[in-house]
């Protein structure tokens, strides 16, 4: 799918260097990838690159970012009675179809990634900060140990997603029937991790303590 490079000139340079980032990252791999040459795809100089962003990774999660902001405002806040999986399911979809015209530059970061451990360890970062958002929209709660484990969760879950969207030449049918399946089992999952949250709380109640027969005497004194 073509990726639409323009950046007309009234265009922000954050928006420039974004755009000539993914266009350079649909037919190359990310390690490949300078910033002289992001800048000059960009038509800006070096300078105002650096005005914007520290590294090539930054900008790869600026756009992670300015996807999760489109994602966002396209949710309904009035969702009636769906379930809060119908909702993750439908805020999910929506970020597959808004990636839809960056595939390509999608395929060639998680290929590198899948070479190079600590840019997969970043990336995983950048996810689940992004799918905290995701979840939130969808009113699931990401405080505490729990919500942290459901965010790195949810970010496993759509990469698996991502893998059967990317392969996947034609329609959505594929990429829904995964993340169907893939919630289903994350249900199980959280239920499984609140039964395991609440061993701690039961543990931490106080044990009432048992009484002494009346007819028994001191503990001092049967230990004589």
């Amino acid at each position: 799918m073509a990726i639409d490079t323009s950046h007309p000139e009234g265009a922000p340079n954050r928006d420039k260097a974004i755009a000539a980032f993914l266009a350079l990252l649909a037919g190359r791999r990310f390690e490949d990838i300078g910033l002289a040459e992001v800048a000059g795809r960009a038509g800006l100089k070096l300078s105002q690159l650096r005005a914007e962003f520290g590294s090539t990774l930054a900008i790869y999660a600026a756009h992670v970012k300015a996807i999760d902001e489109a994602v966002l405002d396209g949710v309904d806040g009035d969702m009636g009675e769906e379930t809060h999986r119908d909702r993750l399911f439908d805020i999910l979809m929506r970020r597959i179809e808004t990636l839809a015209p960056h595939k390509e530059a999608v395929r060639s970061m998680l290929d590198s990634a899948r070479r190079n451990p600590p840019l997969a360890f970043a990336l995983n970062g950048i996810a689940v900060r992004s799918q905290k958002w995701m979840l939130e929209a969808a009113g699931i709660s990401t405080t505490g140990p729990r919500g942290m484990l459901r965010a790195q969760g949810a970010a496993f879950l759509f990469a698996r997603v991502v893998g059967v969207w990317l392969d996947e030449d034609e329609g959505l049918d594929r990429t829904m029937a995964a993340l169907d399946r893939g919630l289903a089992s994350a249900e199980r999952w959280d239920g499984f991790l609140g039964d395991l949250c609440a061993i701690p709380c039961a543990l931490r109640r106080p044990r009432r303590r048992r009484r002494r027969p009346l007819d028994e005497g001191p503990a001092e004194a049967s230990a004589a």
